[in-house]
């Protein structure tokens, strides 16, 4: 939180200074006349920032990760069990934070709480660190009295998601060990090693295959222009994510995810059982349903699927039946809509949409456990494609020396 610097006076009158540290000038203020004093002037302390915090600041490094997240809502939930109240269970885990922005804002909260607001409101206003799908659960839980119950499902939510995230990262990380490795292979191979023998071939003066040609020619200009190519992928990579932040260009991202071969198959399925337990979840917790769609069109992360739910919402909100709305979306599975409609007419929506949530992860388990396997032929091709090209531009020559020596 910041420092505001105040001017004063206390009981007796006399003027008083110092600096108190707080979440605004107005919460400064009260806790001035808490203690008897009458503030006069408060203004924030301007603090300079170091370029490594700016830039860890403005690319979002500094913000807590999933992980932080799932250790505050564990603590959250025994230190409620336990009858602790929130505000001194929000200071106590603010001072023992492994993340220093989760553990401001949590001070942050802290104080609102003080100021007489709810922790769901208070969440609501740093949503960036909380989603809106923890406040709305988190609401609820105060609005029922089970607020360790609450934090508990969160927990239980939060851990899935990092599971899966776990078993993606792990699945990819061969590729792209093999892939980053190809292309510096290819690098060095056209800055180095191929000059070299564009030199031998051109002291025998004789006219080369066109592949060969080719390859030279490519070799020269990545060994004239490395330092231009690095430029401009640089900025392709830099421009193609300031795209990807834009509304429009988030949804054509979004959107071609759910068509890359292999992949998209795995991210629909995905997609739709963080759907299913999220939307269980928040239902079950007595979440109405039309909140409960727009909280996890927000929570789903990505915007395709978040227009097919803020679609099925205004379809419900012309009096239409769940079950019937998002059938109109055109992107539920025949799994989804049968279980929607089963749960609809037997009053148990969420219990049938854990069913598919269940169903949906066992599939995208087994589908990352074995996504090496899948990706293997295709790197195979891949690599298998550059070596013969390699081979065939410098070899050709070679073998075209060979004929001319026996001649």
């Amino acid at each position: 939180m910041p420092n505001f610097a105040y001017k004063a006076r206390d009981a007796q009158g006399r003027a008083v200074s110092g600096v108190m540290e707080g979440l605004s000038d107005e919460a400064v203020a009260r806790q001035l006349g808490s203690a008897g004093m009458t503030p006069l002037e408060i203004a924030e302390e301007t603090v300079e920032v170091s370029i490594g915090d700016q830039i860890s600041a403005s690319l979002g490094l500094d913000r807590p990760t999933r992980v932080d997240l799932m250790l505050f809502t564990r603590q959250m939930y025994a230190l409620t069990r336990a009858g602790v109240p929130i505000t001194q269970a929000l200071r106590r885990l603010s001072q023992t934070s492994r993340n220093a922005l989760l553990g401001k804002t949590m001070l942050a909260m802290n104080e609102e709480l003080e100021a007489g607001r709810d922790l769901a409101t208070a969440m609501s206003r740093h949503p960036k660190i909380f989603g809106p799908l923890i406040s709305a659960i988190v609401r609820v839980g105060e609005e029922s009295g089970r607020i360790d119950e609450a934090f508990l499902r969160l927990n239980e939510h939060l851990e899935r998601e990092q599971k899966v995230v776990e078993q993606v990262k792990t699945a990819v990380r061969y590729p792209m060990i093999v892939i980053g490795f190809v292309i510096v292979a290819v690098f060095i191979l056209m800055s180095v090693v191929i000059p070299e023998f564009a030199k031998l071939y051109g002291s025998f003066n004789v006219e080369l295959p066109l592949p060969t040609r080719i390859l030279i020619a490519v070799s020269n200009f990545f060994s004239t222009w490395w330092w231009l190519i690095i430029a401009v992928m640089g900025g392709a990579v830099w421009g193609l994510r300031a795209y990807v932040q834009t509304d429009e260009g988030r949804l054509r991202w979004h959107s071609l995810q759910l068509r890359i071969p292999i992949i998209g198959s795995i991210v629909l399925r995905a997609s739709l059982a963080r759907f299913a337990r999220a939307f269980a979840m928040a239902t079950r917790s007595g979440v109405p349903i039309l909140q409960a769609l727009a909280v996890v069109a927000m929570a789903v992360e990505n915007d395709v699927i978040a227009r097919k739910l803020m679609g099925m919402r205004s379809a419900i909100e012309r009096g239409e039946g769940l079950a019937r709305a998002a059938a109109g979306q055109d992107f539920f599975t025949p799994l989804v809509l049968q279980m929607l409609t089963v749960g609809e007419e037997t009053g148990q929506i969420d219990e049938m949409l854990v069913e598919v949530a269940d169903f949906y992860e066992r599939e995208v388990d087994y589908d990352v456990r074995n996504l090496n396997d899948l990706l293997q032929p295709l790197l195979t091709v891949i690599v298998a494609g550059i070596v013969f090209v390699l081979a065939l531009g410098v070899l050709l020559p070679m073998w075209d020396l060979v004929k001319l020596a026996r001649q």
